[in-house]
């Protein structure tokens, strides 16, 4: 039985990055599209269907935050996780707050990167409920919803 493998919005401004972890990503038997601004991501959440979405805090044409809170409009189900430079804790509350259920830290180790990816593509597409997304627990980098 030869199914699909699990899409991947990864959204960041740096054409590096997005090389990165498209090729990273694509290795681990994902499919991986990449975006590099806020209006090209939305169209590429508006035209398909994606089983995981990642977002840097900051995109050339806005914020990260700002982008989570878009897409949490339109799709409660879909996970996102932050992968940032910035390591502040507001930051990490932010992202948590619009509704991301990871934030990871760059530089980003590749074993916490596929171990958060494979873990959020695995789990239901069912939305997490208002008091899940409060009850957040960190564990060093990874910030993750309880299971």
């Amino acid at each position: 039985m030869n199914s699909k493998p699990p899409r991947i919005l990864f959204v960041d401004d740096h054409k590096d990055t997005l090389e990165l972890f498209q090729i990273a990503l694509s290795h681990q038997n994902y499919e991986v599209v990449t975006a590099s601004s806020i209006e090209q991501a939305l169209q590429e959440t508006d035209r398909n269907h994606f089983d995981l979405l990642i977002l840097d805090s900051w995109i050339g044409d806005g914020s990260g935050v700002d982008l989570c809170k878009s897409i949490r409009e339109r799709d409660q189900g879909t996970p996102i996780v932050f992968c940032s430079g910035l390591a502040a804790e507001k930051y990490r509350r932010e992202a948590l707050a619009a509704g991301a259920q990871c934030y990871l830290t760059k530089p980003v180790s590749m074993a916490d990167l596929y171990a958060t990816v494979g873990e959020l593509t695995s789990r239901s597409s069912r939305p997490m409920s208002k008091s899940e997304n409060m009850n957040r627990k960190t564990s060093g980098d990874l910030v993750t919803a309880p299971s």
